[in-house]
């Protein structure tokens, strides 16, 4: 099993290759490890094109929703986008917050903050900034943002309770988080769950449902909606490279389902933390 350390590592590197291809070339080929007839980074990425603010140069196809679609974000708002990759989510909160609002994106990989810094200065984007930082201990002060969003991302972190209670601290009273993210209804196969490959696709680092949704509310937050779910189907191709062909069968045949969520809390406008207003 390796520790939360050599997890995040593991991502560091694979999401610091992602930056430097274009989204044509991720979307044909592993991350360029290789000619792979169907990508796992994306068959779970839904369609930015229509919304306001995409950027064809942002977008990297690597997210499994829309939570800027779902995030009820206002003009004026501060919005902070965990993991934020090559900007594209923070270019679509920027058309909603306006000018006058404020976008701040966090990632750990510098590739990724290079690459979206580019595209803002090509933007001319002046109230839109990248932060280099960890989302289990974000770069910013607390009670700060108005909105959080985010991408594909928390199941790509270890620990994901730190990141959530850390969204706590960074919102403000009364303000939220739209979140699109993956998780599982029963177990992944032990063939899938140490795959390192399948971990930086988002898959094997999920957890269940009701966990998930379990961290949240035990973080503090309030009207915890399920905005948007949607089944994830692995490709059979992809899935050869880790099991055998019963094995697979075995898999579909099975209760285990994966699916993308986007998930929507609100930080109350008076409790500060679980257990404050007793």
């Amino acid at each position: 099993m390796q520790t939360e350390q050599e997890l995040k590592e593991l991502v560091r590197q694979k999401y610091s290759e992602i930056a430097l291809q274009d989204k044509a070339t991720n979307m044909s080929s592993c991350c360029g490890a290789g000619g792979c007839s169907t990508e796992v980074y994306n068959i779970m990425s839904d369609d930015y094109t229509q919304l306001e603010g995409h950027n064809t140069d942002a977008d990297l196809g690597l997210g499994c929703g829309l939570p800027t679609e779902f995030a009820q974000i206002k003009k004026g708002d501060t919005v902070i986008d965990l993991g934020s990759g090559a900007g594209n989510d923070c270019f679509v909160a920027r058309a909603a917050t306006g000018a006058e609002g404020k976008v701040i994106g966090i990632d750990f990989t510098e590739a990724m903050i290079n690459k979206a810094r580019e595209n803002a200065e090509k933007a001319g984007f002046n109230n839109v900034e990248f932060r280099f930082g960890d989302i289990e201990k974000m770069p910013v002060t607390a009670n700060v943002a108005d909105v959080v969003v985010s991408n594909c991302v928390l199941n790509l972190v270890p620990n994901k309770s730190n990141v959530i209670k850390d969204i706590f601290r960074v919102l403000k009273p009364g303000g939220h988080f739209s979140i699109s993210d993956v998780v599982l209804v029963g177990a992944l196969p032990d063939k899938l769950k140490g795959a390192a490959e399948m971990y930086a696709g988002c898959v094997s680092g999920a957890i269940g449902k009701d966990e998930y949704l379990s961290l949240i509310e035990q973080a503090g937050f309030a009207e915890i909606t399920v905005q948007k779910e949607k089944e994830i189907i692995i490709p059979s191709d992809i899935l050869s490279g880790y099991m055998t062909v019963a094995e697979i069968e075995n898999f579909r045949n099975s209760n285990t389902g994966i699916y993308s969520v986007t998930v929507f809390g609100k930080k109350p406008e008076a409790c500060c933390a679980p257990g404050c207003c007793n």
